[in-house]
């Protein structure tokens, strides 16, 4: 064996070596899904903003749904009276974008009031999640003798000032936070059935 081999065949040896990894990408997770396009976000905000205070619901809408998160920010109100103003946020909790733990929910609940208490005036932010519910054909859904068509799943209520020394540790020690008992368990079950639950299931 010449010199030159010699020193080219460990070389090819390692290149086959590595060639498996290669071929198979890196062991991470899946990349986050995308931001959305600007335009997409100003759609969005005018949409899913409410409240009597709608302007000021377009501007925190703006800046909470130009991020995209694992639980649908579907609606996002500003109401007020005087100089007090109050943020409501409803999350959908069916059809995530990504599987979703207890933790990990409350993680974006965290950084959703977050958000909302850091670009906005607002001395209060109420989250509630909720999913559909099924309802028979014909029945009223509009008007005093609607049926519910969804019901809440989670709620919580973060006064700005008690939420002040840190929104996780508010939220993890409980106070004015509701969890529905089985909707918290779906979120422990098996990731890969989230996203498909049906109108009404627990």
């Amino acid at each position: 064996m010449s010199a030159l081999a010699a020193a080219v065949l460990p070389l090819v040896a390692a290149v086959l070596a590595l060639a498996p990894a290669v071929v198979a990408g890196p062991t991470r997770g899946p990349s986050p899904p995308p931001a959305p396009p600007a335009a997409v976000v100003d759609l969005d905000a005018s949409l899913r903003s409410a409240g009597d205070r709608k302007p000021e619901a377009v501007r925190l809408a703006r800046v909470l749904l130009a991020h995209t998160w694992p639980a649908q920010v579907l609606k996002v109100r500003v109401d007020g009276a005087g100089a007090h103003e109050v943020a409501g946020l409803v999350l959908s909790g069916v059809k995530f974008h990504e599987p979703l733990s207890p933790r990990g929910f409350l993680a974006e609940v965290t950084a959703l009031a977050q958000a909302t208490l850091r670009s906005s005036a607002v001395e209060e932010v109420d989250v509630w999640t909720t999913v559909p519910l099924a309802v028979g054909k014909g029945a009223v859904v509009a008007g005093d003798f609607a049926r519910p068509t969804t019901r809440i799943v989670f709620s919580a209520t973060l006064p700005r000032a008690a939420a002040a020394p840190g929104v996780a540790r508010y939220l993890e020690r409980g106070d004015a936070v509701f969890w529905d008992p089985a909707w918290k368990a779906s979120l422990a079950r098996d990731p890969a059935r989230q996203g498909r639950d049906r109108p009404g299931a627990n």
